[in-house]
């Protein structure tokens, strides 16, 4: 039977020239898909978040800077540069904190570095195969990390989420998700609990929709009872995503992760960050470093009523992320293996060993 788990989030359709997404900004009670062909489509669906996620959004970017490049019309190497490369600042330029964005349009950008004796015709299709080659990857890798990630937990475990990590945020499987959905697969069955997660009720309207539609037994709570479900003894390891990992581990994912953290440390539960290495930016030292994108006011005080819900004037903070400190994590999962403290030193020589 079809469900939200059969959909694409994010693909190509180069015969129509298009970037197809999921539109997450009406699940769960509507699916739909939509065909991008322009690039102020593209930088609109990211900066919505109608494609989100952070490995998500850097594969739309990656083929939103390839048809982008399609359009290209000129035949001079040092022209056709300047047009891709302004293309990829636009892109670029949509949100400011999720690294994979950057990191698949750098990637995109050298493929055009590395072929100036090329025709453009054949950059083109080199950008096409690299596009496809960062989607293909991006399943590699969530699969990877939800089989590392399975090893850490049993069948029948209560397991805490936060946010959306899940088949949504990625091009298959997910990240924070990925080992349930891999479990699901080989048979385990799993007590998921999944906070609303404010002020854009991902956990609720995503995490709790795709879990629900895998068969997955999986209760929603609001943000402010993860401790009381944790004194109660139902969860025995949490798993969240990141949009980045620091250099020294410090984490930065979505608002009220680090509050989950400090709860999971008071109850000694294991606190588990499943992190692509395409998150991980070796040039930023320590988490404080990370630049926090700030949402509209409107997201916390009109979006989800039919009339304001706070006093007119009253002022509203409205950070997107929030910064996780490395000594709250237990490990931090990619798929290249699990990583424990000291993650300066560990994460310093995964990259050494795996070279991208």
């Amino acid at each position: 039977m079809e469900n939200i788990m059969s959909y694409k989030t994010v693909d190509l359709d180069d015969a129509n020239s298009a970037l197809l997404i999921l539109n997450q900004s009406k699940l769960p009670n509507e699916i739909e898909v939509l065909s991008l062909t322009e690039q102020e489509e593209i930088h609109k669906a990211i900066y919505l978040l109608q494609v989100r996620g952070a490995p998500a959004i850097g594969v739309a970017a990656a083929i939103g800077v390839y048809l982008a490049a399609k359009r290209i019309e000129d035949d001079s190497y040092s022209v056709f540069y300047e047009k891709f490369k302004a293309a990829k600042n636009y892109l670029a330029s949509a949100r400011p904190t999720a690294v994979n964005l950057f990191w698949a349009l750098d990637r995109m950008e050298t493929v055009v570095k590395n072929y100036p004796n090329l025709p453009v015709s054949k950059i083109r299709d080199l950008l096409h195969k690299e596009a496809i080659k960062i989607r293909e990857e991006d399943i590699w890798v969530c699969r990877t990390i939800g089989e590392y990630g399975l090893s850490l937990i049993k069948d029948g475990d209560g397991i805490l989420t936060h946010c959306n990590a899940g088949q949504l945020a990625t091009a298959k499987y997910g990240t924070a998700l990925a080992p349930i959905h891999v479990g699901r697969e080989k048979g385990y069955n799993f007590k998921l609990f999944v906070d609303e997660t404010r002020p854009l009720l991902q956990g609720a309207r995503l995490t709790a929709f795709e879990l629900y539609e895998n068969g997955v037994d999986t209760t929603l709570i609001c943000d402010n009872m993860a401790s009381q479900v944790m004194k109660n003894g139902w969860i025995d390891a949490v798993f969240v995503g990141c949009d980045r990992v620091a250099a020294n581990g410090d984490v930065c994912n979505k608002i009220g992760t680090s509050g989950v953290a400090i709860m999971a440390k008071h109850y000694n539960i294991p606190f588990y960050v499943c992190a692509p290495t395409s998150t991980i930016d070796m040039n930023t030292e320590i988490g404080t470093k990370i630049h926090i994108e700030e949402r509209p006011p409107e997201e916390i005080s009109e979006m989800w009523y039919k009339e304001p819900m706070s006093p007119k004037g009253v002022k509203i903070y409205n950070p997107a992320f929030d910064i996780t400190e490395n000594n709250l994590i237990t490990a931090i999962i990619t798929e290249y293996g699990i990583v424990q403290p000291p993650y300066e030193e560990i994460l310093k020589n995964l990259f050494k060993n795996h070279k991208t």
